[in-house]
């Protein structure tokens, strides 16, 4: 950005210090390379140095970890992730963001650009080449159309990770760290809570980013757990019975399961498990906690 960049001892070296988290650098850097904000991909970039470093601090970025980061944009979370870590693998799909990606990281010799969509990419395969198998980190700025899709598939297929520290829509991290009763509780909150343990970091306002979102933002940490808190005999048919519960949420749980095509259970053997689980009859499924649904799948695993 200016020609007096300043190297200081960074996570394993001497690195050049991260500039881009300024807005006057960002500007310029947009500016330099004519680009245009892409609405299919949820572009909005982080211009605020307090959040970048809380997110880094959140995230407990040290030298000895290998760190994925999922939609680096114009490298400004990658310089503060190359500064903290051991290696930084970015994965950014839009290839616009590619030669001003190799322009801002070229003072880092411990990243890798990947120009691809992150749910084609084989994490596993890159946690094993990178960092011999051992649990990664995981760091994104997500576009919020893909946020459920990028969070379920990282955890469902089985990547040794450690922990997933997502700037995510407000109402979205409400809805994963909720529990029952409450309005935003529902099927992400059990799934994510089955995986992890989340906890809101921060609030991150519309000004912070550029272009500025309609929505406010939160930075959450998933922390994945060692084992699931609940003992589960067929995790697939407990996924089924709580989408099945919260499909039609206003309805009674015995009603959402026998409406729900993807359960194959009759009425009666319905009735039973809710019984054998000893929950009231009228019980809705957003009253229902991880346990209560682990329970009541285990129960009608063992009718059917």
């Amino acid at each position: 950005m200016n020609n007096h960049t300043q190297y200081t001892e960074g996570g394993a070296g001497l690195r050049p210090q991260p500039t881009l988290g300024n807005p006057q650098n960002t500007i310029a850097v947009l500016n330099k390379y004519g680009f245009n904000f892409q609405k299919k991909f949820g572009q909005n970039f982080l211009i605020d140095t307090h959040v970048l470093d809380k997110i880094i601090a959140a995230a407990e970025i040290t030298d000895e970890d290998f760190v994925v980061e999922i939609g680096p944009g114009i490298g400004t979370m990658t310089q503060y992730l190359a500064y903290a870590a051991r290696e930084v693998c970015a994965v950014e799909i839009d290839r616009n963001l590619i030669p001003i990606l190799e322009d801002t990281l070229s003072g880092y010799d411990n990243v890798t650009v990947l120009n691809e969509d992150i749910l084609k990419v084989d994490i596993c395969r890159l946690a094993e080449e990178k960092n011999g198998g051992r649990p990664i980190k995981i760091v994104a700025n997500l576009p919020y159309y893909i946020t459920t899709p990028i969070i379920m598939g990282i955890f469902e297929s089985g990547v040794p990770v450690e922990s997933v520290t997502v700037m995510v829509q407000k109402e979205v991290a409400l809805r994963m760290q909720t529990g029952p009763g409450s309005k935003d509780y529902g099927a992400l909150s059990l799934a994510v809570q089955y995986y992890a343990d989340p906890y809101i970091v921060a609030n991150v306002p519309p000004n912070c980013f550029m272009p500025r979102p309609k929505v406010g933002s939160a930075v959450i940490r998933l922390t994945k757990h060692a084992k699931p808190p609940v003992s589960v005999e067929d995790e697939k048919l407990m996924f089924e019975i709580i989408r099945a519960s919260f499909n039609q949420r206003r309805k009674t749980l015995a009603n959402g399961l026998k409406n729900y095509a993807g359960l194959s259970y009759t009425k009666e053997q319905i009735e039973q498990a809710i019984d054998e689980s000893s929950f009231e009859p009228s019980v809705r499924g957003e009253m229902l906690c991880l346990e209560d649904f682990a329970k009541l799948a285990n129960n009608l695993k063992k009718i059917g």
